[in-house]
């Protein structure tokens, strides 16, 4: 009974958990959420053609992702070993958008969904060793992406310009950091003295706050995640870094864009700036896809920087409507489809032949 017991504890113990922490998340942003739904009226003020151009960036930053698995995927298999099957465009999609979705409802949030991305490749027959180091190299160069996004916004904040009135201008941020994060990206690559360098002085800044990292060690830890992302797209390192580029540039496009449909005035620098702290509230898995956390932090981050209360509400739900809310029915739909196509597609077990009857030989 004891046994019995502790197994359940070890099942059923640490889902307990999550939900229970899922749940007290979800009440503490239950008011922001509210009044984010009860702005939803408002986007009827919104001319009907930006939605189709909020969803094309959107579409295009997702589609950064398809691309980067493929890249991963395309790892030559070792000597002896039959080379991988060739992962069709569809079925990228398919896995991406069906993980995507599983991560903004199923608590666990990123986790979940890399489990379900990683289920539906390994079913259209990548192998599983394959498909874990993939995840793990996209993973790790998109959020290298975010992680220098702020960098690279620094120089920007302290000029001063572009004037308010020009948020527009933020699309061609976009493209200009982009093309900077490709350069610095490749360099990082296959420079390995420029990573020692940088994980050197990082870990001396970390050092100041947690005494237990120290310059060698932050740069060792540096060397071998960056030797992880050069393995896993070897021969492809500039299409995986414009790729990861692609997948933050374009979503920070549709922000500017939603904030830009609203006649918003505000520095692109400073919306790049709201954008980074609003995706790092995403990895937080207290609440699925940082439902709540990230409506209320970039709402409140849109205000600091100058953007008045209403407009910054009405921004951020514009912009969260394209890219959480709509893409949860679509991955739904995707991992529907890829359910009747296994049911369709499965190969039917052959009855087994009867044995034959005493005397048929005759």
């Amino acid at each position: 009974m004891r046994v019995a017991g502790g197994a359940l504890v070890r099942r059923w113990g640490g889902r307990a958990v999550g939900l229970a922490i899922t749940g007290v998340g979800l009440y503490i942003v239950a008011p922001s959420i509210l009044s984010l739904f009860g702005a939803w009226p408002r986007l009827a003020d919104v001319e009907p053609w930006w939605f189709p151009v909020l969803v094309v960036l959107e579409a295009l930053s997702f589609a950064a992702l398809w691309w980067l698995a493929r890249l991963a995927l395309a790892e030559r298999a070792g000597d002896g070993e039959p080379p991988p099957v060739h992962a069709g465009w569809g079925t990228l999609a398919t896995a991406q958008l069906a993980g995507n979705a599983a991560s903004k409802v199923v608590p666990g949030g990123p986790a979940a969904g890399g489990v379900l991305q990683a289920r539906l490749l390994i079913q259209a027959g990548q192998p599983a060793a394959v498909v874990a180091s993939a995840l793990t190299a996209i993973g790790l160069i998109t959020t290298g992406v975010l992680l220098l996004l702020p960098i690279l916004t620094v120089p920007a904040l302290l000029i001063g310009p572009p004037p308010a009135r020009q948020l527009e201008l933020g699309l061609l941020v976009s493209l200009i950091l982009a093309i900077v994060i490709v350069g610095l990206g490749f360099t990082a690559l296959t420079w390995s003295r420029f990573v020692v360098v940088v994980g050197r002085i990082a870990g001396r800044v970390i050092h100041i706050v947690k005494r237990s990292v120290t310059a060698d060690t932050c740069s060792a830890a540096l060397i071998a995640q960056r030797d992880r992302v050069a393995a896993a797209f070897e021969g492809h390192w500039w299409k995986a870094v414009f790729a990861a580029a692609a997948n933050r540039m374009f979503d920070y496009a549709a922000l500017v864009v939603a904030l830009a449909a609203l006649n918003a005035h505000a520095r692109p620098s400073e919306v790049l700036m709201a954008y980074v702290v609003a995706q790092a509230l995403t990895l937080i898995p207290i609440t699925p896809g940082g439902l709540g956390f990230v409506d209320a932090g970039l709402t409140a981050l849109l205000v600091v920087i100058g953007l008045s209360a209403d407009t910054a509400l009405i921004g951020t739900l514009l912009y969260r409507l394209i890219s959480f809310w709509l893409p949860i029915p679509v991955g739904l739909l995707a991992w529907t489809g890829w359910r009747i196509h296994l049911h369709v597609t499965r190969p039917t077990r052959k009855k087994a032949p009867e044995p034959p009857a005493a005397g048929d030989d005759e």
